[in-house]
């Protein structure tokens, strides 16, 4: 994709947003209200014009134990019987065990007008993984232990939110956007090979910190309140737009269906439950420099099925000189997981946030 394409696109994405609101009927002032939902939710709400909106979320995933499909695996399994198609051993000689990622968040929404809403968000990783090395080109001997680590900055994203209904209970918003491929394709760490050398490869793919290729961003989200009570629904898809990045490859498209309910039990305190469904598909190509003889370096290893549970709280202090602070928290856990391939397990997700609008 060259760059006036690029640029094209990201213009067309704001033009058109600017060439509804242009047409569209006069709609309601009174812009979405802090609607409580879960503090992971992005893209929910829009804001009126001229109203700014910054947050910053954390998140740490961990991730724990091998998974082939549905079953639980074990290391000594992975290093017999999982083949490896990119060089000698014929099977994976060293077996990834953990994976903490923390992901630092900082976003930021301004109501261009009062139907559209810009938001654009960055994010700072930080990725740790611990691997099992065997000794050799066969058996089940231990070797030993080691840590490969990446951080800095990953993609950077904008998208245009539009509110296509809005009534005093039931609220229907529509976000399109892209995402820029800033995030680095190219860490590299030592590890310890099966032979017992030290050497420093190119990391696999989970360990890098971008998709390399510029995505389109698509979303719908639906959201109701009565009395104390709210709920919503939100469906998210990434779209690979270029068939490989720098380095020859495509992370699967993604698509992200949540359900959420949420009860308010003061004007400062709410407390929410949700359901998320998350399928991606497998790695298309491959980077010629990813070649250990580990599951993370073979591209048919990742993308799958996982569904979470989650509940989590917000809470708004009713302070005027602090009016618009919103702090929230929540944690998920897996309930079902089929993967690809044989890959770690989601363990569980946790995020924390801070929002101020003004």
């Amino acid at each position: 994709m060259n760059n006036f394409y690029k640029i094209c696109l990201m213009g067309g994405t704001i033009l058109s947003f600017t060439s509804i609101s242009a047409n569209a009927q006069t709609c309601h002032k009174n812009h979405d209200a802090p609607n409580n939902a879960p503090i992971s939710i992005m893209g929910d709400h829009t804001h009126a014009k001229g109203e700014w909106m910054v947050s910053y979320r954390f998140n740490r995933m961990n991730m724990e134990g091998n998974r082939q499909g549905t079953r639980s695996i074990s290391p000594e399994t992975i290093a017999t019987t999982i083949s490896n198609p990119n060089a000698p051993p014929a099977t994976m000689r060293v077996v990834p065990t953990k994976m903490n990622m923390d992901m630092h968040m900082f976003g930021s929404m301004y109501g261009l007008t009062d139907e559209i809403t810009i938001m654009a968000m960055g994010m700072y990783m930080q990725k740790e993984m611990d691997h099992l090395t065997f000794s050799g080109m066969m058996g089940t001997t231990r070797l030993g232990h080691f840590t490969t680590r990446s951080s800095g900055w990953g993609d950077i994203s904008i998208s245009g939110i539009y509110n296509l209904y809005k009534s005093p209970k039931h609220n229907l918003n529509l976000s399109l956007g892209v995402s820029a491929p800033t995030g680095s394709i190219k860490n590299a760490d030592e590890v310890l090979a099966p032979t017992n050398a030290r050497p420093t490869l190119r990391l696999p793919y989970s360990m890098q910190l971008g998709s390399g290729t510029w995505d389109a961003l698509a979303g719908i989200t639906y959201t109701g309140h009565k009395d104390k009570l709210s709920w919503g629904a939100q469906y998210n898809a990434t779209i690979r737009l270029e068939s490989e990045n720098s380095q020859g490859y495509q992370w699967g498209d993604k698509h992200i269906f949540i359900g959420w309910g949420g009860y308010k039990f003061s004007n400062e305190f709410s407390a929410n439950a949700l359901i998320n469904v998350e399928t991606q598909g497998r790695i298309k190509g491959s980077d010629t420099l990813i070649t250990a003889p580990v599951q993370t370096a073979d591209p048919d290893n990742y993308g799958g099925k996982v569904i979470e549970l989650g509940a989590g709280f917000t809470y708004s202090p009713d302070i005027l000189t602090i009016k618009g602070l919103e702090f929230g928290t929540e944690i998920r856990v897996p309930i079902y997981q089929d993967l690809n391939g044989v890959q770690l397990e989601q363990d569980m997700n946790i995020t924390a946030g801070l929002i101020y609008r003004f």
